[in-house]
């Protein structure tokens, strides 16, 4: 017998205490409100996850890539940027994506669970708010009882649209309904495109309502209840590697790390205002 013969019998002896390896999953967590944010960049933007999605995708054998979700929306366009390099990386390896949405999937959340071939959603998880919003507020009386001048020079006949020192403009809302019915238009393409095969028929689906999960399974934005591990194990078994990938944390905490002013992020006025419009997004869901 030649050393090469050898070689091939003892590998061969071997080769049925080397079984497949298990399946693996990794799971991008997509937690948060969507948008670059003001100073504490603590928003879900492309920027922000873009190597974390990359790393998701990297492994040569995937069985799957899995989106755990906890969003109640933000910025339309860091939400179809990011649900984009997600399908193009997808498409790339082709590996399917599986979407989770945990408290809430709305709005833009819903963006990025569209990312997936398949959603579901635990039972008491929130789903939905297909539609387009923009606020603010008026202060023309409040200037006029502190005897304050207003003084805006522009270049732009329209550059001073919807001041709130100023009275409210018909002109001017009709330009901005115009703009929400445009994101609105593309929002529910978009759904449409993904969910193909879905009824998608009943009117208030696209009205920015939101239900829980099983009323969302009946109007056909999810396909099925359940949670991420216990779908996982069942649909890849029970030794299936499940490895979670999130975006680096926030600037607060390398500012600990580096020793940097910490008391003034804290109390930074914008940074306030950021985390007063987030908590108020999440509030709408009741959370």
């Amino acid at each position: 017998m030649t050393e090469q013969t050898s070689f091939f019998s003892k590998l061969a002896r071997a080769m049925p205490f080397i079984g497949p390896s298990d399946p693996l999953v990794t799971v991008i967590e997509l937690n948060g409100v969507i948008g670059g944010g003001g100073p504490g960049r603590k928003g879900l933007s492309l920027q922000r996850l873009e190597k974390t999605i990359e790393a998701a995708f990297k492994p040569g054998s995937l069985a799957a890539v899995a989106l755990a979700i906890n969003s109640p929306g933000g910025s339309p366009v860091q939400s179809r940027l990011i649900l984009n390099d997600i399908r193009r990386r997808a498409a790339e390896k082709n590996v399917p994506v599986l979407a989770f949405v945990e408290d809430v999937g709305a709005s833009g959340g819903y963006i990025l669970a569209l990312g997936g071939d398949e959603i579901y959603a635990d039972e008491s998880s929130i789903v939905g708010s297909i539609g387009v919003i923009a606020g603010g507020f008026g202060f023309v009386e409040a200037i006029e009882k502190l005897g304050v001048e207003r003084r805006v020079h522009t270049a732009g006949e329209n550059k001073s649209t919807l001041d709130p020192f100023k009275p409210e403009d018909p002109e001017d809302l009709t330009r901005l309904q115009g703009v929400l019915d445009d994101l609105h238009d593309q929002f529910i393409a978009l759904v449409r495109a993904r969910r193909p095969g879905k009824a998608l028929d009943d009117p208030k689906i696209f009205s920015g309502e939101f239900w829980t999960a099983p009323k969302a399974l009946e109007l056909g934005l999810i396909d099925g209840t359940a949670q991420l591990g216990d779908f996982l194990r069942a649909r890849y078994g029970k030794d299936v590697k499940v490895k979670r990938m999130s975006p680096e944390g926030g600037s607060l905490l390398k500012k600990l790390l580096s020793g940097g002013d910490v008391g003034a992020s804290l109390f930074d006025a914008d940074a306030l205002v950021e985390a007063a419009e987030r908590r108020a997004l999440w509030a709408r869901y009741g959370l």
